[in-house]
């Protein structure tokens, strides 16, 4: 069983990036997603502070974001990867399930990479996160390069939004019309 240690894991900067945006994106009415809640057993807290210092996963977790924008369901999961090298290894069998379920349902769901060593976020679509998946179940590359991404995808952040996904959520739907 998969165990969480509260010291390894203090805090994604990009899952804090993610919430603002959201926030900032259900204030403006635009759209209504959530953090999924990663469901842990306590097994060590610390009498003083009351912080969790080693607990168990429950169970394997979809993804890390669910909701809607503007009707449409939407669903996807943030990466972080620190070279130009994404290991495939950071997407489980599960949340690709869980998300080919969801686009069977007339959702949308996609990865929100973000490369922190270049300082750059992208939209990767499902289909697209499929492809490479399936190359390396199929034998083929456990990764992918940053070099395979297509530069459309690559989120610019204008304003207030630190991970303004909804610009890639509305290229996504349009490519789905032309389609």
């Amino acid at each position: 069983m998969a165990t969480w240690n509260s010291r390894g894991l203090r805090g994604s900067a990009l899952e804090e990036f993610i919430n603002q945006t959201c926030e900032q994106y259900r204030e403006r009415n635009l759209a209504l997603i959530q953090k999924v809640p990663t469901p842990i057993t306590p097994v060590r807290i610390e009498k003083e502070s009351r912080h969790i210092t080693l607990a168990y996963f429950d169970k394997k977790s979809t993804v890390d974001y669910i909701g809607v924008v503007q009707g449409i369901p939407v669903c996807f999961d943030a990466k972080e990867c620190h070279t130009d090298n994404f290991p495939l290894q950071n997407i489980h069998e599960h949340q690709v399930r869980f998300m080919g379920d969801f686009e069977k349902q007339d959702g949308i769901a996609f990865l929100i990479l973000y490369f922190s060593h270049r300082d750059e976020i992208y939209y990767m679509r499902y289909e697209e996160m499929l492809k490479f998946w399936n190359r390396g179940q199929n034998g083929g590359r456990k990764h992918f390069k940053y070099e395979e991404l297509n530069p459309k995808w690559f989120l610019t952040r204008n304003g207030n939004y630190l991970v303004p996904f909804l610009e890639g959520i509305a290229l996504d739907l349009k490519e789905r019309e032309e389609n």
